[in-house]
């Protein structure tokens, strides 16, 4: 009887196994023709260059992905207009956690689509609609099908030509998405005057971490209402308001609650043209941010005009890890004020100075000062006025090892040094074991033949295994160089990119 049973078993779970596995060959067969890696959570149709028929073999797949909780199908104009259909589908795949559609060139039906499918994914946690343009004038039709209490943690909507309009939608949505943890609205520079509104309705999503508002347009009294909104988000961990020169000129009035944000890690300004006085409010408030990690005042150059105690006070945040201060007009007192608190910078990892002037000269000021603890990876030092001496300097101290770890190396754009100066630096460059990228580019503007130093050069690349880009832009190279420079990759067996 027990056996009868056990066959009639089998005969029922033969036909399942056997459509299981004809579900589990079409999907194979579908990515491996687009050179893709089957996997029963993850679909990465990322810059596949889909087609029409693509899109139909996709439709008709999904249903049989029941445990799909990723899909990605960025890059591919293609399912722009073919939203509705994918979305029918959804239902098949509520466990979806995950997806990316960004640069689909959706279109504003599209949205409508997308919105009505939302209820069908109640698990949906990322959300990426990044560089559409027509998700601009129709967000709402995505944002008011929204329910309340959904899932979703990430939100980007990047260069999407949000108009005000859509600001004020999504604001009124935030109530409903107390989950949110990461907001991405970048590179939308007509939603600033809407920024006001969102900012008012951040305190619904306490648990907001990533704040991305990189070029949008935002005005003082936008920036204002942000700062009050940074008493409701204790947990907030990166705030980017880059590129939104309005701002400058308002942190005296707009900054009261940002030391507050003791979680906070990275904080960019870069190009917000600040102020002295902005300086003289920052200067206070940066010093109290402890859990810092990162810090972008690059392209402000009244940073370097009144910069002194800030850059002094960097020894108050020793887990500083990447610090940029790029084209900040940095003055020698600033300057030497950065090299010494250097010194209580124990896990610096990036530092770009590049396009001040005083660097040049005074070069020594810094890596002489640099944390014994520190392991910097990154340097840059691009039209920085450096000076023979600067890199005798530097290759002193590469000999020394407080720069061993270093992986990126950046000195272009200084045409004051003499062939001797480039001669003395590349014959200590091999102890850079760990260089991956070098840059000793010239100007655009200019020209100049590879002195004796080139010998030097070719010396070094022999000691440096992971170095893959050498970027040799404004030098001429005479045949027999550039014959030893595609000889030295065919010998070594390297695949070193040579640019020049």
């Amino acid at each position: 009887m027990n056996n009868f049973r056990a066959e009639i078993q089998t005969m029922k779970q033969a036909p399942l196994d056997a459509e299981s596995t004809l579900c589990h060959w079409r999907v194979k067969q579908f990515l491996e023709k687009l050179n893709r890696q089957p996997h029963n959570k993850v679909l990465d149709l990322n810059n596949c260059a889909l087609v029409a028929t693509d899109i139909k073999e996709l439709i008709a797949i999904l249903p049989l992905l029941p445990d799909l909780q990723e899909l990605d199908l960025s890059w591919n104009d293609f399912v722009g207009g073919a939203l509705q259909s994918l979305t029918l589908q959804f239902s098949h795949t509520q466990k979806l956690k995950v997806l990316r559609l960004n640069n689909c060139r959706l279109t504003a039906k599209d949205v409508t689509f997308l919105g009505e499918a939302l209820e069908v994914i109640p698990y949906l946690e990322i959300l990426d609609l990044s560089w559409n343009n027509n998700i601009g004038r129709n967000l709402s039709s995505l944002t008011e099908k929204i329910p309340k209490g959904y899932n979703l943690k990430t939100l980007k909507v990047t260069d999407c030509n949000l108009t005000m309009e859509d600001g004020k939608s999504l604001a009124q949505v935030l109530n409903r998405i107390q989950w949110l943890e990461e907001l991405d609205l970048s590179i939308n520079k007509s939603i600033g005057c809407s920024l006001k509104s969102i900012a008012q309705e951040l305190k619904y999503v306490p648990g907001l971490k990533v704040l991305n508002l990189h070029m949008c347009g935002l005005k003082q009294d936008g920036f204002q209402c942000l700062d009050d909104a940074f008493q409701y988000l204790p947990e907030l961990k990166k705030l980017e308001v880059s590129c939104n020169k309005d701002i400058g000129g308002g942190f005296q009035n707009s900054a009261a609650h940002l030391a507050h944000l003791s979680d906070l890690e990275v904080l960019d300004l870069h190009q917000c043209c600040i102020t002295e006085e902005d300086m003289a409010v920052l200067t206070q408030i940066i010093p109290l941010l402890s859990s810092l990690q990162e810090l972008d005042l690059s392209s402000n150059k009244s940073v370097g005009l009144s910069s002194d105690n800030l850059l002094s006070r960097f020894r108050f945040l020793p887990k500083l890890k990447s610090v940029f201060l790029s084209n900040c007009s940095l003055q020698q007192n600033s300057f030497a004020s950065l090299a010494e608190a250097a010194l209580h910078l124990p896990e610096l990892k990036i530092l770009d100075l590049s396009w001040n002037k005083c660097v040049g000269g005074n070069l020594k000021l810094i890596v002489k000062a640099l944390n014994l603890e520190a392991e910097l990876q990154e340097l840059r030092l691009s039209s920085c006025s450096l000076a023979d001496k600067d890199l005798a300097c530097l290759a002193l101290v590469i000999q020394d090892g407080p720069l061993a770890k270093l992986q990126k190396l950046d000195l272009s754009y200084n045409h004051h040094i003499s062939d001797q100066g480039w001669a003395t630096f590349y014959q200590g460059l091999g102890a850079l074991e760990q260089l991956s990228e070098l840059d000793v580019s010239l100007r655009p503007t200019s020209r100049c033949d590879c002195g004796e130093w080139f010998g030097k050069l070719l010396a070094a690349l022999l000691k440096l295994p992971l170095l893959s880009e050498l970027d040799l832009q404004g030098w001429v190279l005479s045949k027999r160089q550039q014959k030893q420079l595609e000889s030295f990759n065919w010998d070594n067996k390297r695949n070193v990119r040579f640019d020049s």
